[in-house]
């Protein structure tokens, strides 16, 4: 099985969904607890949310494997993003903190090194090279770096997540016009009910942080959303397509103003 899926882009914004793999290796099943098992921390459902990616023109590029094998959104020498709770490279713990693995069953340093190698490696060397393309024919190249998260987990934040959680690393991996572009249409989510806010808990993993570099044309973006807005956030993990065509307009509108602004750029 490749590693990842992906489909260039027509226009200069590639959407990243990193989280999205629930494929596991031959016999990792049996090395993690019961708990873990069903894949509980999965950014659930994103493809199906983003259905309209190919008629606005950009690129994608997808996970096959789960977050439990390896995170791509961390970087390969596992340097913690956050202070307090976080989760790492290829972690241990679930997001509430229970241990993933079997007693015994972790990953020792080989093991990490050979995931890097495997699975991590080849996602960001396809990003890096079509945001290359990208920003050579168009002059500027977008990364969008989506992302969900149940609205309430304790240990990774006080409260319930706003809904739409936009990340720049405080303004360091896009440019400040495209950023207030994209406040703008989460204010104007807020007509539907949805929350925003900009580099709040969620200022972007590794994924933005290593892509945003705005002053060689390219910029990075995600957005942490909160499964409550498309889906079941306990298990089975359900699809809602009654709240998923509320949230979905402001989705497009979202990426739609990066594929506009890059070309503005150009």
């Amino acid at each position: 099985m490749d590693v990842f899926g992906f489909r260039a882009a027509r226009r200069p914004v590639l959407v990243s969904l990193p989280h999205v793999g629930t494929a596991l290796p031959d016999g990792f099943i049996g090395r993690l607890v019961p708990e873990a098992q069903g894949l509980p921390d999965t950014d659930w459902h994103l493809p199906r949310l983003y259905d309209f990616l190919e008629d606005l023109g950009v690129g994608v590029i997808q996970a096959r494997f789960s977050r439990y094998v390896i995170d791509l959104n961390r970087p390969s020498n596992d340097t913690p993003l956050y202070s307090g709770a976080t989760t790492g490279l290829c972690p241990t713990t679930l997001f509430d903190g229970a241990p993933l693995y079997q007693p015994g069953a972790e990953p020792d340093a080989a093991e990490v090194a050979e995931r890097v190698s495997r699975y991590w490696a080849p996602y960001h060397d396809a990003i890096t090279a079509e945001m290359t393309r990208l920003r050579d024919q168009f002059g500027r190249a977008v990364l969008f770096d989506a992302h969900s998260i149940r609205s309430v987990v304790p240990r990774l934040f006080e409260g319930r997540l706003p809904d739409l959680n936009i990340g720049t690393n405080d303004g360091r991996s896009a440019d400040s016009v495209l950023s207030d572009r994209l406040v703008a249409v989460g204010a104007d989510a807020g007509a539907d009910g949805f929350t925003h806010v900009l580099n709040g808990r969620f200022k972007g993993g590794h994924i933005t942080r290593h892509f945003g570099r705005p002053s060689e044309g390219w910029h990075a973006v995600q957005l942490e959303m909160a499964q409550v807005t498309y889906m079941e956030e306990d298990a089975p993990f359900a699809f809602d397509e009654a709240r998923a065509e509320r949230i979905r307009p402001h989705l497009r509108r979202f990426i739609g103003a990066m594929a506009d602004w890059a070309e503005e750029r150009a």
